[in-house]
């Protein structure tokens, strides 16, 4: 029996370092005899709908699962220490965080201890305590419990801010596989519920800003990337129709980290974090882009490619479309530019009301010219090497230097404003 609350703390935060849907990032401080060490007492960094980074702390209720799903450390079969919070125990923890000025929020997720139904009960609690008797109106983004009855999802969404749904694995048969407990209905369910709640509030409240609201912050769900065998044309065609048909606001990818002993799980030297990266930048494409997943990848060519990034590649396989002259194409055209981002489309369209455009206008602007270059004109004039074939632009491609920043790494981006979204695109993945 664990008695002491920071023993509690200690394991139940360690267990939640695997949860990619709220974005980790240690907190670093002279702090270790106090409740609130920021580098091991799950403090992570993410983004508010408004744009600014927020801290939060990221816990679980109870490390401790009826389910054995092979690829979660928190298995019902791994031998591991345990610990579990009462609701009451999460509001001391989050006030007191919050107090110090440690975080302004919570992530808070768990096992599943005893159903579905008690464990939602028990998250709802928590967040209630919090709500109505801390009066904290600090960030909460709640787990939802796969299997969970309706009435106790809406609560859920009347409380949180920002709820989700691991789907985890990318079909019913890899759920079946490795989570046979768990089924894609009981997953889909919550999410398809919570999507219509949401919905249904943000058309309330355009009529009455007194109605209630419901996960105004949106949902977002994860996805394991290399347990099981789906390429990334699978996976980025589930997420394309998570956005479309349940209004997510983010699909998370979280690299497979064999944590666990299974005979189902594949035996791989290292994460697949190059894979997961390439997944996040092509996702950025269906979010922001215009890109749909059929564009991106193909049944001939079903997975992203290593070396280069999805945009880039996409430009390769459509030669026939450059270049593009910048003083004449529209802004859908200029986004499908190697090297031209979100921001840097928009500043073209302003900058070309004035006066035409040359190529010592577009360094001005700030496009990745080195990129951007081979795929663009600039009054007629084009500054690549050569002609426009496929090999020979790959490898000059190649042989650029890699952006700051645009190693395998996930893109630490919880919710933001559009322009918040394009900043980030633009300095983490160097200008797509």
């Amino acid at each position: 029996m664990i008695d002491s609350l920071l023993n509690k703390l200690e394991i139940l935060v360690d267990s939640a370092k695997y949860d990619a849907s709220c974005a980790s990032s240690g907190s670093r401080g002279n702090r270790s005899k106090t409740l609130g060490h920021g580098s091991r007492s799950g403090i992570c960094h993410s983004w508010s709908a408004d744009g600014r980074c927020i801290s939060l702390l990221k816990i679980l209720l109870s490390n401790a699962c009826i389910y054995d799903c092979a690829y979660c450390v928190n298995r019902a079969g791994n031998d591991i220490p345990r610990a579990t919070l009462m609701p009451a125990e999460v509001v001391e923890l989050t006030v007191n965080f919050y107090r110090r000025n440690y975080i302004e929020g919570l992530f808070l997720s768990t096992g599943v201890i005893k159903s579905p139904d008690h464990t939602m009960e028990q998250l709802i609690e928590a967040i209630r305590l919090l709500r109505e008797d801390s009066r904290f109106g600090g960030y909460i983004h709640l787990k939802l419990v796969p299997g969970a009855d309706a009435r106790l999802v809406a609560e859920a969404c009347r409380y949180a801010d920002r709820v989700s749904v691991n789907i985890e694995l990318p079909s019913e048969q890899s759920l079946g596989l490795l989570a046979p407990q768990k089924g894609r209905a009981s997953i889909l369910q919550p999410m398809a519920q919570a999507g219509r709640l949401i919905a249904d509030s943000r058309r309330e409240r355009r009529k009455n800003r007194k109605a209630p609201t419901f996960a105004p912050a949106g949902q977002s769900t994860q996805l394991i990337v290399g347990a099981t065998p789906e390429n990334d044309r699978q996976i980025l065609a589930l997420s394309e129709s998570l956005y479309q048909r349940m209004d997510l606001k983010r699909v998370y990818y979280s690299a497979f980290i064999p944590v666990s002993s299974d005979s189902r799980l594949p035996a791989i030297p290292e994460p697949p974090l190059l894979r997961e990266h390439r997944l996040y930048q092509a996702d950025w494409l269906l979010r922001f882009y215009g890109f749909t997943s059929d564009e991106i990848l193909s049944a001939e060519q079903p997975d992203l490619d290593p070396q280069l990034d999805p945009k880039a590649g996409w430009a390769l396989r459509n030669l026939h479309l450059f270049p593009v002259e910048v003083n004449r194409a529209d802004y859908e055209i200029l986004l499908r530019v190697p090297g031209i981002g979100v921001r840097s489309a928009r500043r073209i369209l302003r900058a070309r009301r004035v006066g035409p455009l040359d190529f010592d206008g577009l360094k001005r602007l700030g496009v990745v010219l080195k990129r951007a270059r081979f795929f663009l004109t600039a009054n007629g004039r084009y500054l690549g090497e050569g002609d426009l074939a496929p090999a020979r632009l790959r490898s000059q491609l190649l042989a650029l230097p890699a952006p700051k920043k645009s190693r395998s790494q996930q893109l630490e981006l919880f919710e933001a404003t559009s322009g918040d979204a394009e900043h980030f695109a633009a300095t983490v993945t160097g200008e797509l």
